[in-house]
């Protein structure tokens, strides 16, 4: 059996962002507490992204340039993800907004999990990408973890308390548990196992209609 995949979005771009050093102690504490999951990086600062140019919806997944290709083939094989967002204006960065919304089924039926940082935590910022993944059919986990710039960092390394340590443990436990869980969504419609389908072989169809038929005409 294949292991888990999860892939650690690092949701800034901006020169002397903090966001990198932030998933570098998520992933590295992700691979002590996991060491069976397979951890991957995907930092969009590696693909270079534009402002959405696919002339086709993502719905479609039609995709006609390299650069969408690249993240699409990045993105589909994962089982979950850890998005750590800085906050901007209330909300997650435009470059991680531009990152989901440029595919679509490559998203779906995944779990993720999230990690702000901001002024105030950054969980603002969680909030809107929870709401934002949920119209992908990506399942976010309860616990999330927020690191404040003022007090959580030293100088531009994360310095978490260990309050946050096991608020980032238990978040990934939540965040495998739900990838493993919603695995048979993911499997292709000819690999997934038909439905059940119960018969009363006491009794034919026709005469469950007919008492149905009955019921519906006496409460009538």
């Amino acid at each position: 059996m294949e292991p888990i995949r999860i892939g650690i979005v690092v949701g800034s771009t901006r020169p002397g962002r903090r966001g990198r050093a932030v998933a570098d102690w998520v992933h590295h504490l992700a691979r002590e507490r996991h060491p069976g999951v397979a951890f991957g990086m995907l930092d969009l600062a590696d693909f270079n992204l534009p402002l959405l140019d696919e002339p086709v919806p993502a719905a479609f997944g039609d995709y006609r340039h390299p650069h969408t290709r690249a993240w699409a083939a990045a993105v589909e094989p994962c089982d979950g993800f850890v998005f750590v967002t800085p906050e901007y204006n209330h909300s997650t960065s435009a470059a991680c907004k531009n990152a989901i919304d440029y595919l679509c089924a490559e998203w779906h039926h995944k779990a993720a999990g999230f990690v702000g940082y901001g002024v105030t935590g950054g969980w603002r910022a969680v909030e809107a990408l929870r709401l934002v993944l949920a119209e992908v059919r990506v399942a976010g986990v309860r616990t999330a973890v927020g690191l404040s710039l003022p007090t959580d960092f030293t100088g531009e390394r994360p310095n978490p308390a260990a309050h946050q340590e096991r608020s980032l443990a238990a978040m990934l436990d939540e965040l495998l548990t739900w990838a493993a869980a919603l695995a048979p969504i993911r499997r292709p419609a000819a690999e997934a196992p038909a439905p059940p389908v119960t018969v009363n072989p006491a009794r034919p169809p026709a005469a469950d209609a007919a008492r149905l038929g009955a019921e519906q005409a006496a409460r009538s």
